[in-house]
């Protein structure tokens, strides 16, 4: 029995935002407390609040899961999940290399023995929420420091999903924050580890068009694996083991082969990231000029080191390509919430709605007057980080970059914190986690090619010297400062280094900080000597947390007393649902781009240049005609993939999108590339996101690479 106790302070935020206002019918991620205030008739779904969610009871939820970073749906009564192509990405290139390359080939389990394991995949279904603000509050004096309050909030939650997980064994237990600094949610999921790979396409299907047609429209690509998720033979959750058997889900989505046209109701139920659409104009100031431009700059030019690295040499390649496609990714989504932020004077709208709300606050002293320095603290914070930011965004990549860095950095870092109690520790290193930290960390180690390693250390510190701040870290000042060329640095590091053996790694692993720094290894003990930094860093971050959390929950309380009318919550990584109509947009004047591509576009597109290669039993499955029962009843043809106007973030990447009825029609992967802007404002103008069609899934699984009992597992 699912226990969902009364989430007063929370609920009575959100009926404010649900129930009130001239907000658009399609905006909202809306969690699943809400359903019940949203008026999803109105909006033209015919399921009634409970059939999606159901304390008491099975329903809808049940059948959506979370897929590491993504969302997933279950799609059979034996675990089949469907997500996104790059969701199951990294398992397909762990499982590939230059001589069975699945990436290139696509993968096909012809039966359950033939499935691949996705090593550090899990899967998560949430089971019930409770209410947690007073526990965690709690602990908050006013006496702390900012990084004293910020402290003792994580320990205190840490200490509820500890215990929460002691009450339900097997299960995970997460403190979600709702409203910063205000607001607390534990929910509890059930927790799968044994995941395996079931049916991938080529990736000149999943990523068909490549980073030029990512965040654009139209697209016609087929961007969806199908994954199982297993668990011990008595249906409790186990890591992978070959007697495991196929997880049984208390419900699993319909998949209605009869797909949408435009104008139908969707909605999308998943895990979006974090929005950042309640924060104030000196963080849009800083995103803007500073971490924006910043990480465009670092990842283009890493994504560049690594195809220079891959161009001759497709087991290098294949070692890099999760890596590169990530940074592309986060790359050109930057690039576009860039544009979007100054095309759309975001900045100046916010500035706007602040000099109203401070007259707001101004005129109503006597009673508001705690409110009255809240922007110009908040104001002082990103100023900090905006001077220091230069410094702090090139020393964080520093210690990613390089990956020996990073291993290095792990291995410091986890043996320190693993001195301390459990409940003390950095999340990754304590019990719960250390499993799928290490075994990370080994992956990684695998994927490492060291020429590309000496060029991104090299990069890094030339950049690095360009920074007159770096003098402070005496450890980075001496390495740039030592007379050496920065490249032969680079090299002797890298060369003499043995942190890109497996098996030197484990050992580490089991050592001691003390034993660390006894260890004859020149990048550990590099990064022996600039851990304390890093610490130093770490440390900052955590006080500006604990000074931006306390400073935002006093704006939300002012907000919600000058804006009820028009406040929406943040999305937060937790389940949320959105909705919203099969629709075209206009991007700019005198353009309509229709929301609808079908398989004649995929072949106007082909060139047989990569990105734009299409496999030759798709060719020949379009030039025959043989689309099987999944043509387009108006169009006459396989329809690829197709808008829609809900509002969705990062981690709505698999999302089902869902019918009226409550049937799977399509899986949710990308945005517009105006719509990138979506984490920080959202326009029903432009704001479309991007689904493959379900009947190209089903024509790609059945009729072009005969896959039909998948497609009968899933129609069943």
């Amino acid at each position: 029995m699912r226990m969902v106790k009364t989430m007063a302070m929370w609920l009575v935020l959100l009926l404010i935002v649900s129930i009130s206002g001239p907000l658009s019918a399609d905006e909202g991620m809306f969690p699943i407390s809400e359903l019940g205030k949203i008026g999803l008739a109105k909006r033209g779904i015919e399921l009634k609040p409970e059939e999606i969610f159901n304390a008491d009871g099975t329903s809808l939820v049940d059948g959506i899961c979370r897929v590491n970073g993504c969302t997933g749906s279950f799609v059979s009564a034996d675990g089949l999940i469907i997500t996104n192509h790059h969701c199951a990405f990294d398992a397909i290139q762990k499982g590939s290399t230059a001589q069975r390359d699945l990436l290139t080939d696509g993968f096909i389990a012809a039966k359950r023995g033939d499935e691949i394991r996705a090593p550090n995949y899990t899967v998560r279904i949430t089971e019930s929420y409770t209410d947690v603000s007073s526990e965690v509050l709690s602990v908050a004096k006013p006496e702390m420091t900012f990084l004293e309050r910020t402290k003792a909030l994580d320990r205190r939650r840490k200490e509820l999903e500890l215990a929460a997980e002691k009450d339900n064994p097997g299960m995970r237990a997460e403190v979600a924050e709702m409203f910063v600094g205000k607001t607390y949610v534990l929910f509890l999921y059930t927790y799968l580890k044994d995941v395996r790979l079931v049916f991938a396409p080529p990736v000149s299907i999943g990523a068909f068009g490549g980073e030029l047609d990512n965040w654009e429209w139209p697209r016609h690509t087929g961007d969806f694996s199908l994954m199982r998720a297993y668990t011990a033979p008595d249906g409790k959750s186990a890591e992978y083991a070959p007697e495991n058997i196929p997880y049984r889900p208390k419900r699993f989505l319909k998949v209605q082969s009869a797909g949408i046209d435009e104008g139908d109701t969707v909605f999308l139920l998943g895990y979006p990231g974090r929005t950042v659409r309640n924060r104030t104009a000196s963080f849009v100031r800083y995103e803007q000029n500073v971490r924006l431009p910043t990480i465009v700059e670092l990842y283009s030019w890493q994504i560049q080191e690594m195809e220079r690295a891959g161009a001759k040499d497709r087991s290098v390649a294949i070692k890099h390509a999760t890596r590169s496609k990530s940074l592309a990714n986060v790359e050109k989504r930057s690039r576009g919430q860039l544009i979007g932020l100054k095309k759309a004077d975001t900045e100046v709208q916010r500035l706007a709605r602040e000099a109203d709300l401070q007259a707001f606050i101004n005129s109503r002293s006597a009673e508001l007057g705690k409110y009255k320095d809240v922007l110009p603290s908040i104001g002082a914070v990103y100023e900090e980080m905006t001077i220091r930011g230069p410094l702090e965004l090139h020393l964080r990549e520093l210690r990613t970059a390089p990956r020996l860095l990073s291993f290095a950095f792990t291995l410091v870092d986890a043996a320190t914190e693993r001195a301390k109690p459990d409940v003390e520790r950095e999340a990754p290193y304590m019990d719960r986690n250390l499993s799928q930290t290490t075994q990370q960390l080994l992956l990684d180690v695998g994927d490492w090619h060291g020429p590309t390693d000496q060029r991104m250390l090299s990069g890094m510190l030339q950049r690095l010297k360009r920074i007159p701040e770096h003098e402070e870290i005496e450890p980075l000042s001496r390495v740039i400062k030592s007379g050496d060329s920065i490249d032969g640095i680079a090299a002797t590091l890298v060369s003499k280094s043995r942190l890109g053996d497996p098996a030197f790694v484990q050992e580490c692993l089991k050592r001691s900080i003390t034993e660390l720094k006894a260890t004859d290894d020149p990048a550990l003990q590099w990064m022996i000597d600039l851990y304390p930094h890093f610490l130093k860093l770490r440390e900052k971050e955590k006080e500006r947390e604990g000074k931006l959390n306390q400073l935002y929950g006093d704006l939300i309380e002012v907000q919600q007393l000058r804006e009820s009318s028009g406040f929406l919550p943040d999305a937060n990584g937790t389940l949320r649902l959105t909705v919203g109509k099969v629709e075209a947009y206009s991007p700019v004047d005198a353009i309509v781009k229709t929301p609808i591509t079908t398989v004649d576009g995929l072949l106007e597109k082909t060139t047989g240049v990569d990105p734009f290669i299409t496999p030759t039993p798709v060719l020949k499955a379009i030039q025959e005609k043989r689309y099987g029962p999944f043509a387009h009843p108006r169009l006459g043809k396989v329809p690829v993939a197709f808008l829609y106007s809900t509002d969705t973030t990062g981690g709505n990447s698999g999302s089902p999108v869902i019918n009226a009825r409550g049937e799977l029609i399509g899986v949710n992967f990308d945005r517009t590339f105006e719509a990138t802007i979506n984490d920080f404002a959202w326009d029903r103008r432009y704001s479309r996101s991007i689904g493959v069609d379900i009947r190209f899934v089903l024509w790609i699984i059945s009729e072009v690479y005969g896959a039909k009992s998948l497609t009968e597992e899933m129609l069943r």
